[in-house]
């Protein structure tokens, strides 16, 4: 798989997306494409980022559900993790129009971005080490691509490891926890929480609350 490609212009095209049919991971395509024979109509690929306009935080995530993003195409759409992220998005005044868990929505972020540190559905959705390091040079270029973000979100640990490996930090220098807060570079400042999984809200692990605090810590810092 190409991950760049030469413009019309001759100049060096950045792709910030994996492709379709992209076969870094061979266990993921392999599950991916027995996904393709049962349920055609699916997206079934690699989930592209969901860009908005003026990001001022880029939000990360694990990686697709299978019946959610896996499904619509869109992250954090179609599935209980998105519904209480989209909520918190619209309560804050990062998207405008109506979250209806479809790509045809009508929904458009303003000041935030979506991606996912691993972009197609692994299996029990377990990502193996390997793979997240294969996918991490698409959310290097998802950074860089966003010159206007001041804050990263990141939704549980394994999203917050790959992005501290993004900066070329040292996890022990920043350890992941709930509510924690990490100066990646003097203008970028890396806030965690728990994933906004149906598991974890279903068990207490996160609340509504909890996810709300969150954004209201990055609205005091004047991220958000």
């Amino acid at each position: 798989m190409k991950s760049d490609r030469i413009s019309a212009n001759g100049d060096l095209e950045v792709k910030l997306d994996p492709d379709r049919d992209c076969d870094l991971c061979p266990r993921l395509k392999a599950f991916r494409d027995d996904w393709r024979r049962r349920e055609p109509d699916w997206f079934n690929s690699p989930v592209p980022s969901f860009m908005g306009r003026d990001a001022r935080v880029l939000i990360v995530g694990l990686a697709p559900g299978l019946r959610g993003a896996n499904r619509t195409g869109r992250p954090f759409t179609g599935d209980y993790a998105g519904d209480l992220l989209y909520q918190m998005l619209a309560e804050f005044g990062l998207s405008d129009g109506q979250f209806a868990a479809r790509i045809d929505d009508g929904l458009h972020l303003t000041r935030a971005a979506i991606t996912n540190a691993v972009r197609c559905v692994p299996p029990e959705n377990k990502p193996t080490p390997a793979e997240i390091n294969a996918c991490r040079p698409f959310l290097v270029r998802t950074v860089a691509h966003h010159k206007t973000i001041s804050a990263i979100l990141a939704l549980g640990k394994i999203a917050h490891d790959s992005v501290v490996r993004t900066f070329g930090q040292r996890l022990a220098l920043f350890k992941f926890s709930h509510g924690g807060k990490h100066q990646l570079t003097p203008e970028l400042t890396l806030y965690d929480s728990y994933h906004c999984s149906r598991y974890n809200t279903n068990t207490g692990v996160l609340t509504t609350d909890m996810f709300r605090n969150i954004f209201m810590d990055m609205r005091r810092d004047g991220v958000i």
